[in-house]
């Protein structure tokens, strides 16, 4: 048969890629289905871009469980991947005798966890670490960190590329059936595949997949969280994640710093019923109200208060999937074989926050469940290990000079604001799972992130994906399909 492939995995975010990098350590032969141009254009890289340590959730749940290990497991993961992770620490800041009561609950839930090193401290300690925030005292959580959302999906999905993993980009799936032989026939709006495994890691899109595999029932409600990004000269007063007291579902507006030394404002969980069809639209979905952000500024300046317009250098939005009960109840992760009605597919449904921090338990722990059913000849050539894109902003000047004499495009800086070189746009054009959207190529190298916003490179990144792609200046696209940058030439040259 045409196209038979050992596993399809629906969904290349971080939780899918995760997955396709474990099932590459076997001698299989995996695809994944992404219905976007890229493998962090929705949830993954639409968040906060925080290592929760795994204090907020229940003892026992499968998001407390994953939690503490992805959280230990961060920084090999980063040092094998190149990708970038700090290990801030973060305070979950409070000023009433309600708020310390809350806050030792938290503390007592994260040490059943198994979560270390976790203390109270007293406004003289908070203040000592944060000199610019407003709180009295704090719950300490050395273990939480932050990390680079993008390269973190990206490094994975190359890296399960490497390993032979194919990625099949703007693949939406329309229909799934399965043969008298167990075969599963993904129809996709680019073609029709064949596969004997199907996971369903299709994050917003879990629910239609679950019930195209015939898992019905599932209750869903998503959470469309803003964000205010400050510009980078704001980092310097935020040196971890400053966070309010939590409640039972939400973890409040709270003040982030970046791996880039940005500041990030929010989110403000704003309950969506339902999703508009087909689920992800851009124009849907990603708009940001002024009133959103004026609501953040205001809230979240009772706890850092140097939240000004002039920082603010760009807005953005994610979508969280939540799993409820018929109560409207938020629902643990759901990870499911039903040997009954879809044997040999993997369902994961409601993966939201921690998801980012999860994302290699839980494909370990997919993984599992299907050797339980197969057993899987491992795959000597596997290489866990992969090298990311050079930063030339992060080099010192004896390090500039020898990448410029080894390769003088070094030389050339094409984002001002990020001191990216033309070197680094020409590899991230030649990625390997073959991205040349605008923003793919942004996510890549950070250029058009600046205090500009790309008001300088942005034509001449475009201008250098129609060289090396050989496209036109209609066919670059910005993100999705359709979102074209230029519509036709200004002005044509004189013959």
């Amino acid at each position: 048969m045409d196209n038979l492939f050992d596993c399809l995995v629906i969904g290349g975010g971080v939780v899918g890629s995760a997955i396709a990098r474990e099932l590459s350590r076997y001698r299989l032969k995996v695809g994944v289905l992404e219905k976007n141009l890229d493998v962090c254009y929705e949830t993954s890289g639409r968040n906060t871009a925080v290592i929760h340590g795994g204090f907020a959730y229940n003892t026992g749940s499968l998001k407390a469980r994953f939690c503490v290990e992805g959280n230990r497991g961060m920084t090999r993961l980063a040092e094998e991947l190149d990708f970038r992770f700090a290990r801030t620490g973060k305070v979950l800041i409070g000023n009433s005798e309600e708020d310390r009561a809350s806050l030792t609950r938290t503390m007592a839930q994260g040490e059943r966890n198994g979560v270390e090193g976790l203390k109270m401290i007293d406004g003289d300690e908070l203040h000592r670490m944060v000199p610019t925030v407003n709180g009295k005292f704090a719950m300490w959580s050395p273990s939480s960190g932050i990390v680079d959302p993008f390269m973190y999906t990206i490094a994975l999905a190359e890296n399960a590329a490497m390993n032979g993993v194919r990625y099949f980009l703007d693949n939406r799936v329309t229909a799934i059936s399965r043969d008298a032989e167990g075969i599963y026939r993904v129809t996709t709006s680019r073609g029709v595949y064949h596969t004997r495994w199907v996971v369903n890691s299709a994050g917003l899109g879990c629910k239609e997949i679950s019930d195209m595999l015939g898992l019905t029932g599932y209750g869903l409600v998503f959470s469309k969280d803003h964000y205010i990004i400050l510009d980078q000269r704001c980092g310097k007063d935020v040196p971890l994640p400053l966070y309010t007291v939590p409640s039972n579902t939400y973890m409040g507006i709270h003040v982030t710093p970046t791996t880039d030394g940005n500041v990030l404002v929010g989110p403000d969980a704003e309950e969506l019923p339902e999703l508009p069809h087909p689920a992800g639209s851009q124009e849907a979905l990603y708009d940001v109200p002024q009133r959103n952000i004026d609501f953040l500024a205001e809230d979240a300046s009772i706890l850092w208060p140097h939240i000004h317009r002039k920082d603010y250098i760009r807005t953005y939005c994610g979508i969280l999937p939540k799993w409820v009960d018929g109560n409207g109840a938020i629902q643990d992760f759901k990870i499911e074989i039903r040997d009954d009605i879809a044997p040999r597919a993997v369902n994961l449904v409601g993966i939201e926050s921690p998801g980012l921090t999860c994302a290699v338990p839980i494909a370990r722990y997919v993984l599992s469940m299907m050797m339980e059913r197969e057993r899987f000849a491992p795959n000597p050539d596997f290489n866990g290990r992969r090298k990311g894109i050079r930063r030339f902003a992060e080099m010192t000047d004896d390090e500039r000079a020898e990448a410029i004499r080894q390769n003088p495009d070094y030389g050339e800086l094409i984002c001002r604001c990020e001191k990216v070189s033309r070197a680094e746009i020409l590899q991230a054009i030649h990625n390997p799972l073959g991205v040349d959207t605008l923003t793919g190529i942004k996510y890549r190298t950070r250029s058009m992130m600046g205090r500009c916003q790309g008001g300088y490179c942005q034509m001449r990144v475009e201008q250098m994906i129609e060289q090396e792609k050989g496209k036109r200046e209609t066919e670059v696209l910005y993100n999705r399909p359709g979102s074209r940058v230029l519509f036709g030439k200004i002005r044509e040259e004189a013959r």
